[in-house]
């Protein structure tokens, strides 16, 4: 994990609650501006984690800091009999469950309130785990993902799709440019939150990515881990086996 901990607000309270709170507060123009700034390249990245977990025939799986559930619902098109997503954001929850009704899918996937880093499950009671854009947002990183291998069965696999750095030339200079000039002007614009849009490229410049990500996850309790770069290095995919 990082030595560093980036809070969106730097102010006494944990990590914990003011990612929440932060959530609350974008929620509602979450979805819009997640597409806008990736330019929808997001729903074909969700797309690929999921094509990945498909060959470990998941019939319950578990999106984990789901947000406004489009990973879980991407999820579906590989037939499980139930998806779980968990948030520790009522705000994003809200959005999600007004998604899944309006697309009728209130049925298949249901959302609740939990804390990453203390799932309220029990061990090995799914057949895939996965988080988008997620972990980079937990307090305290090897206990979430310690959390959903603890909730993983063995011989399955954990997806997760993060944001990570590019380190390519032009990819690399583009790439920081955009995030810390040109996307917390109009985040903050549109979202009104003025740390939110500030927040993320401080938050993906203090993560762990690539193999040190990798090695993290080895490191709580999965067994083999590859490494899906996306995008020039924009973001990655890491199928993480227990």
């Amino acid at each position: 994990m990082s030595k560093t901990t980036v809070k969106p607000y730097n102010e006494s309270e944990s990590k914990k609650e003011q990612v929440a709170r932060m959530f609350d507060n974008i929620s509602g123009k979450y979805d819009f501006l997640n597409h806008f700034f990736t330019l929808g390249i997001d729903k074909l990245w969700r797309k690929k984690a999921i094509k990945l977990l498909k060959p470990y025939q998941p019939k319950r799986m578990l999106d984990v800091a789901t947000g406004t559930a489009d990973f879980a619902v991407a999820a579906l098109k590989i037939n499980p009999d139930e998806v779980v997503g968990t948030d520790i954001s009522n705000g994003m929850l809200e959005e999600g469950r007004k998604k899944l009704l309006k697309k009728n899918l209130d049925k298949k996937i249901t959302l609740q309130w939990a804390d990453a880093e203390n799932l309220p499950f029990e061990d090995e009671s799914f057949e895939a785990v996965f988080a988008g854009f997620g972990v980079r947002n937990f307090e305290n990183l090897e206990k979430g993902l310690s959390e959903m291998a603890r909730v993983l069965k063995p011989g399955k696999a954990a997806a997760i799709l993060e944001l990570s750095q590019p380190t390519g030339f032009p990819f690399k200079q583009m790439f920081w440019l955009y995030f810390k000039g040109i996307m917390p002007v109009i985040g903050n614009w549109m979202s009104k939150d003025s740390s939110a849009y500030t927040y993320l490229p401080e938050s993906v410049q203090a993560f762990p990515y690539g193999e040190r990500m990798a090695e993290i996850l080895k490191n709580c309790q999965f067994s083999k881990v590859t490494v899906y770069p996306l995008t020039g290095g924009i973001a990655s995919i890491y199928l993480a086996e227990k």
